[in-house]
């Protein structure tokens, strides 16, 4: 890592640990119980890319806002489960719902099923990054006419990151600020990518790939932190993804491992928020740092979650994802 390099993520990190401090979130509210029924209000939403059908959920506070349109946080799966077990998952007697988390702290969320994942149509397609943007493009639009809101916050993870990315590189104007969570650029040095580039042609040849029970356990396990996680809700996802059968697809994997880079940094003008685990296999600090120097927009962060693998959505320490996540998007605007 060049020193120029070094010092701007020195920088950043110091600027999310200023954040820290001065947001004065409890640690506690991991661990409080998911709200009663009643106050946050689901919503579902049907939305069609030509003919393929893909399902879209809301949650917001049930009372209404006393400050017009709430802002807008949509959420953007990865590849092996579905929206609901990525971001709404019901864990009795702890929060693991980042829906709810932001519902609660005044957003209007959202998430999708994209293309061959959970209530979203199974199709002969393998749902890869650029069917993803698609599935963003329609989705999005459904969001606006609903909200009046035009501009919206995203936060993707894993190849959730390179479908938010790459969209908003198509579509700069309908996003507010962008995380990239579990993010990868080109995949350099990463241990994860390396043992899936064994199945590449496996991943050419087949459209969907097996995703049984003991491959979401190994989701929490692979990046050997499995101390970070506790595995009794990997159990709970198992149970709700089977729900759609034991295949998804494997577009996103065959991107990952032979497509690298899908996202152009360049051209992704929107302030940013890149946020990984220290422990995530899935790239390396040099790859997401030359990645993280190209941003255009100054407005930008890098921070790394200590003790955390490739998923924090699920760690003992999401409060601290909940936390920079916030702050990043409560940012006040840079003034001239």
């Amino acid at each position: 890592m060049d020193s120029k390099v070094a010092l701007q993520r020195r920088q950043f990190l110091g600027a999310a640990g200023l954040g820290l401090a001065a947001t004065q979130i409890s640690p506690a509210l991991a661990q409080a119980p998911a709200s009663t029924p009643g106050d946050i209000a689901r919503s579902e939403y049907w939305v069609k890319k030509g003919d393929v059908k893909l399902y879209m959920s809301r949650k917001q506070l049930a009372a209404p806002s006393a400050n017009g349109p709430r802002p807008v946080l949509f959420f953007v799966h990865g590849s092996s489960n579905a929206s609901g077990t990525s971001w709404d998952l019901n864990v009795p007697g702890k929060e693991y719902s980042m829906m709810n988390v932001f519902a609660r702290w005044g957003y209007d969320t959202w998430t999708m099923d994209h293309e061959g994942y959970g209530h979203s149509d199974r199709t002969s397609g393998n749902s890869d990054i650029a069917s993803g943007v698609e599935d963003l493009k329609v989705a999005f639009e459904r969001i606006v006419a609903e909200t009046g809101r035009q501009k919206l916050h995203v936060f993707g993870t894993s190849s959730g990151a390179l479908r938010a990315g790459a969209y908003a590189m198509v579509r700069p104007e309908r996003i507010d600020r962008l995380v990239l969570s579990a993010f990868t650029y080109k995949g350099e040095g990463a241990p994860t990518l390396q043992q899936r580039a064994q199945r590449v042609e496996e991943y050419r040849r087949n459209n969907t790939r097996l995703r049984d029970r003991e491959m979401v356990r190994s989701i929490f396990t692979r990046d050997g932190l499995a101390s970070s996680y506790d595995m009794a809700v990997a159990d709970i996802m198992a149970d709700e993804e089977m729900k759609f059968g034991d295949r998804v697809p494997t577009g996103t994997y065959l991107d990952m491992t032979a497509n690298l880079p899908v996202v152009d940094p360049k051209k992704v003008t929107c302030p940013v928020l890149m946020v990984r685990g220290d422990h995530d296999g899935i790239s390396t600090d040099a790859d997401l740092l030359e990645f993280f120097r190209q941003l255009p927009n100054g407005d930008r962060q890098y921070i790394v979650l200590p003790q955390t693998a490739h998923n924090p959505v699920f760690a003992k320490t999401r409060a601290m994802y909940w936390h920079v996540t916030r702050a990043f998007l409560t940012m006040a605007e840079a003034q001239a």
